[in-house]
């Protein structure tokens, strides 16, 4: 009997459960059909500076390849490498003493060929007298005409030979022609070197302004210039604000520039335009060759910033879940600028001033899904969100 009255207490023990989860799952109001709460925040106009960067290459504004216009071997070099010259100032001097014996050759050619001009002057004074008493022909006349004239075009081929002597005895003097910062030698004392040479002597970089090239998309440069005003490219390019540069080491520079110029043509291979901004360089920080970027900045008025953490993308598309009126969510597709805001976006189609987004757990939303809105501050979204306006789970 004692087995019989054990299975009869576990029955009923099973059936009071199973009735109090049918009563529990009846319940109305119970844990099943809660409404959750989810913070939310309301949209709002607000003003920013999106930037972004570009990689470029740095250029002096004049660098010039130096090379001997002469041949002839590197005598003295006057200046170091990497030092700071003038214009004009001597940079190296090659061995003279060919070039000074050629002057001293063609010297004595001229004072030769003048002594035959002069002669044959003498000759044809002598002449004229003779012809006029028609003691000798014309044909003689016009014979020493013609041999004084010979003698003239001789002293005159004599006299380039003297100046092409010192023009080259000049040139063994190198001088820098602008301003500007001396680059390596490849060259030493004792080297021979000429016009032909395979490397310059050095370079001279001048590099009181810098310019800095870099490259936009089309699509980019359209949207850089569109709006601005001016008749011409160059006239909206002036209305652009000043531009950054950012260092190799990430370290922005001190001074601004300016962007000057665009290239006419889309590049076809990469369909980008090749953009030129100056930088100042008056410390000679700079210098040609160095790497970067351009930083440009965009100010935006009345823009919609939200927080990333309220979208989540799907197939390349940007989703927020808008609150409706009847407190139920709707995912709504939006078009975002990330730019340099951490952790926001702008957003400039999708959503307008006052609508209502779920700030947190977006995760666990679905379409249509009612929740219990608690409207909090965003706070400015220009930069990066207030840490005491974030709400925490």
């Amino acid at each position: 009997m004692k087995p019989i009255r054990n299975l009869g207490i576990a029955l009923i023990a099973l059936a009071i459960i199973s009735c109090g989860q049918k009563k529990q799952a009846g319940a109305p109001g119970g844990a099943a059909g809660q409404v959750k709460e989810y913070p939310v925040i309301a949209v709002s106009l607000q003003s920013t500076q999106l930037f972004k960067d570009y990689p470029t290459k740095l250029e002096g504004q004049q660098t010039v390849e130096i090379r001997s216009k002469v041949a002839g071997y590197i005598e003295q070099i006057m200046v170091d490498e990497g030092a700071f010259v003038r214009k004009g100032q001597v940079l190296f001097r090659l061995n003279a003493n060919d070039i000074q014996a050629t002057v001293r050759s063609a010297e004595a050619q001229v004072k030769v060929a003048e002594a035959d001009v002069n002669s044959a002057r003498i000759n044809l004074e002598k002449t004229k007298p003779l012809v006029e008493k028609n003691i000798i022909s014309k044909f003689d006349l016009e014979s020493v005409e013609s041999l004084l004239k010979a003698k003239e075009a001789q002293l005159a081929q004599t006299q380039a030979n003297l100046e092409n002597a010192k023009a080259n005895l000049q040139y063994t003097r190198i001088t820098s022609p602008a301003d500007g910062i001396i680059g390596t030698f490849p060259y030493r004392v004792g080297s021979l070197v000429s016009s032909t040479s395979a490397e310059p002597l050095t370079t001279v970089s001048n590099t009181d302004k810098m310019f800095a090239y870099f490259s936009l998309n089309e699509k980019e440069f359209l949207a850089m210039i569109k709006g601005l005003e001016g008749k011409n490219l160059q006239e909206k390019l002036a209305k652009l604000p000043d531009a950054s540069l950012i260092l190799a080491d990430n370290s922005v520079y001190e001074k601004t520039g300016r962007i000057e110029t665009a290239s006419g043509l889309v590049d076809q291979a990469t369909g980008s335009v090749n953009i030129r901004a100056t930088f100042p360089n008056p410390e000679g920080l700079l210098r040609s060759g160095g790497s970067g970027s351009v930083r440009i900045p965009q100010f935006i008025d009345s823009a919609i910033i939200i927080p990333q953490k309220t979208t989540y993308e799907l197939q390349g598309k940007y989703f927020v879940y808008q609150v409706g009126a009847d407190n139920k969510v709707h995912n709504t597709e939006i078009q975002v600028i990330s730019g340099n805001l951490k952790d926001s976006y702008v957003v400039t189609s999708g959503l307008k001033a006052g609508d209502q987004i779920v700030l947190q757990g977006i995760a666990s939303l679905r379409n249509d899904t009612e929740i219990k809105p608690k409207l909090v501050e965003a706070g400015s979204l220009s930069e990066n969100m207030p840490a005491a306006n974030q709400v925490k789970n």
